[in-house]
């Protein structure tokens, strides 16, 4: 039986198979609030067969989105626009729906990707974005504003609020961004990271943050529901973070009661040299899940239903996670499934849709003909 497709418990929550939607950024919010785009974009992605879909990096507050067109859930208005969504993802597909909460930091306050990504001055309708310490992104843009205690706090709260409008909203998990360069990363890197409190510094006080976020949302969020956190691995930039590091924050997640660690990597500088290719990222996900004891999710270039079930069937991962790769055949799921001999619930509309010979890959489907 295919490993890829057995179940996977996490809390109370039963994946039915181990295929993550990874939360990918649309830039189509109006004020952070959804829009049709995020209820086109994923319905068709929750119909999919993955056994667990992931809402984009959603920021938890105004100036924690990357760009002005990002998502948030901040505001009344964020929950009710994202409420619709959700009630018709739920009415027509039963995948389970996680959030993806955020803050860009010294990203935050760009135009969109296919509008260049560079920084947005205030003038021209950005904002100042906020920082561990006041180092830019690139050294061509101004810095960032370091924080104080008071935005400490106020940030802090500021994702245990989201949490709590992510259980209202019934969501089924949480996963906390922690990676590629935004808040919390750069409160872990020692190349972004230059404070002298205690925020700053040691390993120990670099970790203080990121971990006094997630200890304060683990104890807003339901107990049955499980949390995690996306992290990179490494910074893949000499001094930066690494992988000894991210061993040791893993440990301190897992004893908070981290239920995954989704192990990405780069994004802090412009500075980084990533070697690319298939699974490059997967050694960060084996080791995290081997030396601290923890659930992980391997994504980075894994495109093949067979490279998926490896990862998974070996130890590797326990959850593989596509981005591009599913955005690009939405029912990558369905090709896996069929490829490997595994099954996978589907919509009645759709029972039909498989060639002659994989009719078996949906679960319970029974097709009449007259």
């Amino acid at each position: 039986m295919s490993k890829l497709f057995s179940h996977f418990a996490l809390r109370k929550l039963t994946l039915e198979n181990r295929i993550v939607v990874s939360p990918m950024c649309q830039y189509s919010a109006s004020e952070g609030s959804a829009s049709d785009w995020h209820l086109i974009h994923l319905g068709q992605l929750a119909l999919g067969g993955a056994g667990l879909l992931c809402i984009e990096a959603t920021a938890v507050e105004a100036i924690g989105r990357i760009t002005p067109d990002c998502l948030g859930l901040y505001s009344d208005d964020n929950e009710a626009a994202l409420r619709r969504v959700l009630v018709s993802l739920r009415r027509h597909a039963g995948t389970p729906i996680a959030i993806q909460l955020a803050h860009a930091g010294r990203k935050a306050s760009s135009y969109s990707p296919w509008e260049g990504g560079k920084l947005i001055a205030p003038e021209a309708g950005g904002w100042l974005p906020i920082a561990p310490s006041a180092l830019p992104f690139s050294k061509a843009e101004p810095p960032p504003r370091e924080m104080n205690a008071a935005e400490l706090a106020r940030v802090r709260e500021a994702f245990v609020h989201a949490a709590q409008r992510a259980a209202q909203l019934d969501i089924d998990a949480i996963e906390l961004h922690a990676a590629h360069g935004y808040l919390l990363h750069t409160f872990l890197s020692p190349l972004s990271n230059r404070r002298s409190d205690d925020y700053g510094g040691s390993l120990e006080n670099r970790m203080r943050f990121p971990l006094q976020v997630f200890s304060a949302v683990r104890e807003a969020w339901p107990e049955a529901k499980p949390l995690g956190m996306r992290i990179s691995a490494s910074d893949w930039i000499e001094g930066g973070w690494d992988l000894a590091q991210s061993l040791e924050l893993a440990k301190q997640l897992k004893a908070l009661g981290c239920d995954w660690i989704d192990a990405s990597s780069g994004g802090l500088a412009p500075e980084q040299k990533i070697s690319l290719g298939p699974g490059y990222q997967v050694q960060f996900a084996e080791a995290i899940r081997k030396e601290a004891g923890i659930p992980t999710i391997a994504v980075g270039l894994i495109t093949e239903p067979r490279q998926a079930e490896d990862i998974v069937a070996s130890g590797r991962a326990d959850m593989v996670a596509l981005a591009r790769g599913i955005l690009y055949e939405p029912h990558w799921a369905w090709r896996a499934a069929a490829e490997l001999g595994g099954q996978l619930s589907a919509p009645k509309q759709y029972w039909r849709a498989p060639p002659r010979g994989q009719e078996a890959i949906f679960r319970g489907a029974k097709v009449g003909q007259r």
